[in-house]
This record gives C-alpha cells, structure tokens and sequence, in this order.
C-alpha cells in the first residue's frame, strides 16, 4: 500500500504538473502581455485555489466534475464513466490547487522580460506563435521552470480536495498525504511516521532541484 501511494502521488503530480505547465504558461502569458477587460479579475478568480480551504475548493470541483455535476453528469450519460474516486480525480485536483502556481511564476516571469525582443521578431516577420516559442520562452525560463517545480510539489503534498474528489481508496486513490491520514487516524503511528520522512524527502528533493535549475546559467547547459 505504501509503494501504491507513493507510485500514484508521484504520477498524478507529474501528469497533473504537465497539463498545469501547459495552460499556465499560456495563461501567465497572457495575463502579462494583452490588455484587456476583465483581466484582473480573471487573475483573482484563477487565484482562488489559493487562499480557498482545498476541501472548499474539491467541493466546486465535486459540483462540477461529479456524476450528478455540471460536466460529470453529461460525461457519465454518454460513457458511463465519473471522474470521481478515480486516479484521474487526483491528477485533477493536484492540478486545480498548482495551476495557481504556475500562473503567477509564469506572469511575473514574462513582465520582467522586455517586450521589445518580441516586437523586434515580430517585426521581422516572425508569427506569434514562433515568436512565442523562440523567444519569449527561452527569456522567461528560469521563471518558467521555477513554477513548474513549485507546481509539481504542491500537486505532490495535495490533500483537501484529492479526498474530496477522489476519497481515500487504499490501493486504489489514496496517494502519500491521504496515507499518512489514514494512518494516524487508525493509530499507526510507526507507518504514518516512515510516509511523513518518504513524503518530505521527494519536497526536499524538489527544493533542491530547484535551487539546482535557479542558479545563474544552469538551464544554459
């Protein structure tokens, strides 16, 4: 049971940290270089995750994903299948609580870089997308990378609305922080000991990675 948490902590964070990477970077790319209404409150509403109680947060999650939610319940009409109490729940909820993460990394580290690289390619004759991945890219890296590796460790250390959204099945959906719940709360102390060192070992392992990829030219090499 111990090994299957820690198998499926480490691959929900790392599939939930791919999809989060993605659309956060786009959105953080977005946020910092397009005017347009409504901009600041879509950063607050994408905020919320973070000043949310997760459980708060796998609650509308569970309103929206569940069998009898918004999307759930169409979902399950035409293929009899819920995202609920699945391991897809914990990829979805570790991404909902890092995409926050990953949009602030990703907006500041796109404002600090100056714009006029990008006008500069543009103008010479580059489309948006080229300039965007050749150019405002390569220039935001370090940032970029600094909030993938944030968001990987907050999918990792997810609780609140993993257990909302896909419970506490052992062997099943229960990932390292679930485990280390359940085995307080049945008196294990021992077990919910080796999981809490096992758990703090894969964040000090992220720190450092981080630490490593944050020093001047490391991503150069």
């Amino acid at each position: 049971m111990i090994l299957h948490a820690l198998r499926l902590s480490l691959m929900a964070s790392a599939l939930a940290t791919a999809v989060v990477a993605i659309a956060g970077t786009l959105t953080g790319w977005l946020l910092a270089r397009r005017e347009f209404r409504g901009r600041e409150f879509l950063d607050a509403l994408l905020n919320l995750p973070l000043v949310l109680p997760p459980t708060v947060t796998g609650y509308y999650l569970l309103v929206v994903l569940g069998r009898g939610g918004l999307i759930g319940s169409p979902l399950y009409r035409a293929t009899g299948w819920s995202v609920t109490f699945t391991w897809a729940a914990c990829v979805v909820a570790g991404a909902v609580m890092a995409f926050p993460l990953m949009v602030r990394a990703a907006r500041v580290a796109f404002e600090e870089t100056d714009a006029r690289h990008e006008i500069a390619a543009a103008s010479l004759g580059r489309g948006w997308l080229s300039t965007f991945v050749f150019v405002s890219l390569p220039l935001a890296r370090r940032g970029l990378i600094a909030g993938v590796i944030l968001s990987f460790a907050r999918s990792v250390g997810e609780f609140g609305a993993t257990l909302m959204l896909a419970g506490n099945i052992p062997g099943r959906t229960q990932t390292l922080p679930l485990a280390i719940y359940d085995a307080v709360i049945s008196g294990q102390d021992r077990t919910a000991m080796w999981l809490a060192v096992m758990l703090t070992a894969v964040s000090v392992a992220v720190m450092l990675a981080a630490g490593r990829l944050g020093r001047p030219g490391s991503t150069s090499r």
